[in-house]
């Protein structure tokens, strides 16, 4: 990464620092949190390392294809931090004041390439929210796709990570996106493994 880049790098993550993600917590803070939670994730998950914070997972984490083809840590570490950097530029309050950002993962790829990422990375940005909004019917789509793991297990981090925004574990919030992670990542995997046979058999 050239001087340029990094510098346009430290001018974004100063802005997301300047943006709150819910009251007391930056976009910034939350990517890091994000990504916090990931590390100790996969740490157990792919290295067998006890878990060092609280987890509620879904029997398919247990899968030893969950991790498998994952993109390398560094542009994972990339993506979880700065995957809502385009949150500060798409900031709206409704009548009661609360916080909006519409169309923020398409401007969070935006932001992230006008500052020199890679696409790589501004790839996965772009499709962040697509496993916390996935149907039953878009799961074909979703399995074929090489980051659908990477983006599974960050979905899973992110609902932890945001557990105490949500009003923690028991909320309904948190019980109702950790159910859709939970279906929708087995119908994941097993639509991946029927690929998987479906080319070994070709």
């Amino acid at each position: 990464m050239d001087t340029k880049t990094i510098t346009k790098m430290i001018e974004l993550a100063r802005t997301m620092t300047r943006c709150e993600q819910a009251p007391g917590l930056s976009v910034l803070r939350h990517g890091q949190l994000v990504r916090r939670r990931y590390e100790d994730l996969v740490g157990h998950l792919r290295d067998g390392k006890p878990l060092a914070m609280d987890w509620k997972l879904p029997d398919w984490c247990a899968d030893p294809l969950a991790v498998e083809g994952l993109p390398d840590d560094g542009t994972m570490a990339w993506y979880q931090v700065f995957h809502d950097c385009g949150k500060p530029a798409v900031l709206t309050y409704d009548e009661e004041g609360k916080r909006h950002f519409p169309g923020h993962a398409d401007a969070s790829r935006d932001a992230w390439l006008r500052a020199g990422g890679s696409q790589e990375v501004a790839d996965l940005i772009a499709m962040d929210m697509d496993a916390h909004l996935l149907k039953h019917e878009g799961v074909p789509e979703f399995a074929a796709r090489a980051q659908a793991r990477a983006l599974l297990l960050t979905a899973l981090a992110e609902i932890h990570a945001n557990a105490e925004m949500f009003g923690g574990r028991e909320s309904i919030s948190f019980k109702s996106k950790w159910k859709n992670l939970d279906r929708r990542g087995k119908a994941v995997l097993a639509e991946i493994r029927r690929i998987q046979q479906g080319k070994e058999n070709a």
